[in-house]
């Protein structure tokens, strides 16, 4: 079903196919590893994930970029596994693999065919719990790190400035922290850093196994045990809370790099999404950033881009499902000949506009087509039903409240849009960043491609 054919639907009042998630099935092991399994047989394919409730916000000043340290160091050597071989076994198997880590959690996959399924679970509940950390391969693979935040922050100008931007947003909250770390760091890290971690975190009680994929259900639950159940639980550290003090007004930091273009950010603290029963606000931040930049007809687009060429590029954003504290951005480029001045402008006059004259019907009905659009699609695809699912899990939702979400999100109103515009948008909670480009050395060679993880 095509976004045209939805919107004709939702025209004429409708009752839409579900996108549904409502087959998943789970069961916790005696150790506490839950394992959630959601079948989907239109292919012979599998995916395999693990997920870790741990991400670079449980680091510890010192250490930043440590959980990103240990997702390399998972694919070298194990008690029964030689260094690279999982990577080679996966090939072996017909699939690929990778592992990616956030501020919220760290998570492994392979993606394979079916019959590799019961080999795949071997190979990840093996790592989980005979990870053999090596000093010399630990070197070896700082420097990978290092170098992959070189490639990818300190060679790259917009990120530089988003880096700065959170250590400016947040002064208490670890988000403030980078989650490749700060070169400092890894610089001094160490191999029994890597291995403290692991051991902290990598325990059957904060992970759970997500399996996608042309399976049954009762038969993953089977390898699950057979794979999984016998390692043995620890109790956790303490997660003390880290709220961040109240902010009492606007913020400003600019960062010098070369580059060809200046860029804008800004950032308004606002509440995150912890009950899509009962927390309307974060589901009318959601529409307020689909409104602003959903769609290529949005505000930004159409108004700054197109119209008043103020802006060379603009958008929105919101991320409301996070185990830390929730942000809103602005950002864009100037368009030729305007300033970064005229730009914020602009941008901050989109919001007062919508505070003072609210949002149309037919803006959210646009809205609300795009995102069940959007979900009807992400279907097809078992690498994205699995990325939704763990996500919603790391941040300590369930995977029952996915679709739960999506209609509670078709039922915002103009006024709740309005409602949040004019609540959460003031200077006293905003943090404004701005690159300020410097000449480009054209001497200097390019950078090169990372070939790294991820």
């Amino acid at each position: 079903m095509n976004a045209y054919r939805l919107a004709a639907l939702l025209a004429v009042g409708a009752v839409l196919p579900a996108p549904t998630f409502a087959n998943p099935y789970e069961t916790t092991l005696a150790n506490g590893l839950r394992v959630i399994v959601k079948e989907d047989h239109r292919a012979p394919t599998v995916v395999h994930m693990v997920w870790y409730r741990a991400g670079s916000m449980d680091e510890k000043d010192g250490t930043s970029g440590v959980a990103h340290a240990l997702e390399h160091l998972m694919f070298k050597a194990t008690k029964t596994l030689k260094s690279g071989e999982f990577n080679k076994r996966v090939a072996a198997a017909g699939g690929r693999d990778n592992a990616f880590t956030s501020r919220d959690y760290t998570a492994y996959y392979q993606i394979v065919p079916k019959e590799a399924l019961p080999e795949m679970m071997q190979l990840e509940s093996d790592r989980m719990s005979n990870l053999v950390l090596d000093p010399k391969e630990f070197a070896s693979e700082i420097k990978v790190v290092m170098e992959e935040r070189r490639m990818r922050t300190d060679d790259n100008p917009q990120a530089l400035t988003g880096e700065a931007m959170r250590s400016v947003i947040f002064q208490a909250h670890p988000y403030r922290r980078p989650i490749i770390g700060w070169m400092n760091d890894l610089e001094n890290m160490t191999w029994q850093d890597a291995r403290e971690w692991y051991r902290q975190w990598y325990t059957p009680n904060n992970a759970y196994v997500l399996v996608v994929g042309d399976v049954d259900h009762r038969e993953v639950f089977k390898l699950a045990q057979k794979t999984y159940g016998g390692h043995k639980s620890h109790a956790l550290p303490v997660r003390k809370p880290q709220t961040e003090p109240e902010q009492k007004g606007i913020r400003r930091v600019s960062v010098k790099a070369p580059a060809k273009l200046p860029y804008l950010a800004l950032a308004w603290k606002v509440p995150k999404l912890m009950d899509v029963r009962k927390d309307r606000e974060g589901l009318a931040l959601e529409v307020l950033a689909s409104v602003l930049s959903g769609h290529d007809a949005a505000r930004l687009a159409k108004r700054l881009v197109r119209e008043t060429r103020v802006a060379q590029t603009a958008g929105a954003s919101y991320d409301g499902t996070l185990r830390g504290e929730a942000l809103f951005f602005l950002e864009g480029q100037p368009g030729d000949g305007k300033t970064v001045a005229e730009l914020e402008t602009a941008l901050r006059g989109e919001l007062e506009s919508i505070r003072k004259d609210g949002v149309t019907a037919e803006d959210l009905a646009r809205i609300k087509v795009q995102m069940i659009a959007a979900q009807v699609y992400k279907r097809d695809s078992l690498v994205s039903q699995a990325m939704e699912i763990g996500g919603f899990e790391a941040v300590g939702m369930n995977w029952r409240d996915i679709d739960l979400m999506i209609e509670q999100l078709k039922t915002v109103t103009p006024d709740e849009v309005q409602a949040v515009a004019k609540k959460y948008f003031s200077d006293d909670t905003l943090t404004v960043a701005v690159l300020d480009p410097q000449p480009l050395d054209e001497s200097q060679p390019k950078p090169r491609g990372f070939a790294g993880r991820h």
